[in-house]
């Protein structure tokens, strides 16, 4: 079938779902489709469409209820396993104060950020050509914006592969090889950027990769998938390395950071936040986890003037 028209079975694997779902989201007339000779077919541009509609029209329905309770804070973008601790430390500190996460991929929490939809975005988007991490993004997806950029942490993002690597995967180019499984992450987020960028720098066809298509929304999920396995590499953080007992490779080290409105970072919340990042409680319950780095966290590394 053409790569713009998929078939129920095509648009199922595309969401994430089971075909019944897919049958039911018809039945109710809720996702678009139409049928050619008895099967139900389904354009890929109007289904990415729906996709983001949707998107945005459930961002602002949680942000409508987050702001319904008194000091909760919505955020979206990236994923990282040790901000569901940060979370954790928060309400227990300060019970009085809610976050609320969701796993968007870097650039669509900008995207929301930018339109309201959140009050902070997690992102590590990198701008190869200057090796800045978020700030060259700036004028792009938050131009309605007066912008703090606040460093989180750096974290080292590499290759999760079971224990002992028995494929011998060491770079990029290695996913090419014709019997390597891959596990990607969606698009937008920091990781694919990151895959993406590496590939066209070596000059390989994504097709290429087995498993290129095969998308996952968080860290946890790459490292389960090797696992259970279903594929041989993905990429992700040092830390789902040590937590599942699994192999990493090492590729670089990148800035994980919180962008908001200047407006918003006076918020008793967002300072809440900040101190939790740096607290010796916090910093003890991850520093055995390893590939951190809090050298800068909590500080202020960009802040849009007028």
């Amino acid at each position: 079938m053409s790569e713009e028209i998929m078939s129920t079975k095509e648009v199922a694997q595309y969401l994430g779902i089971h075909e019944k779902q897919v049958y039911a989201l018809i039945k109710s007339q809720r996702i678009p489709s139409t049928r050619v000779t008895g099967k139900w077919i389904f354009p890929k541009k109007l289904i990415d469409e729906w996709i983001d509609t949707n998107t945005r029209a459930g961002m602002a329905e949680a942000r409508r209820k987050s702001k319904q309770i008194e000091g909760a804070l919505l955020a979206s973008g990236s994923n990282d396993p040790i901000l569901d601790i940060l979370k954790t430390y928060i309400r227990k500190a300060y019970p009085e104060f809610y976050l609320f996460s969701a796993n968007t991929g870097s650039t669509d929490g900008l995207k929301a950020l930018n339109q309201g939809y959140t009050d902070i975005a997690w992102s590590h988007l990198l701008d190869p050509k200057s090796g800045q991490y978020n700030i060259p993004f700036l004028s792009t997806y938050l131009p309605n914006l007066k912008t703090v950029v606040i460093n989180l942490f750096n974290r080292d993002l590499g290759f999760l592969v079971a224990a002992g690597n028995p494929l011998n995967l060491h770079g990029f180019k290695d996913l090419a090889k014709p019997k390597v499984r891959f596990i990607n992450r969606q698009k937008g987020s920091g990781t694919r950027v990151l895959l993406d960028h590496h590939l066209r720098q070596l000059k390989i066809p994504a097709p290429s990769i087995k498993g290129y298509e095969n998308e996952v929304y968080t860290h946890f999920e790459v490292g389960l998938s090797i696992l259970a396995k279903e594929t041989d590499v993905g990429l992700a953080t040092g830390s789902v390395s040590k937590l599942l007992g699994l192999s990493f490779i090492p590729l670089t080290q990148e800035s994980f950071d919180m962008l908001l409105d200047q407006s918003t970072f006076f918020e008793r919340g967002v300072q809440a936040f900040i101190e939790i990042l740096n607290s010796k409680e916090f910093r003890s319950r991850v520093e055995n986890l390893g590939s951190y780095e809090f050298k800068n966290s909590g500080k202020i590394i960009y802040s849009q003037s007028s």
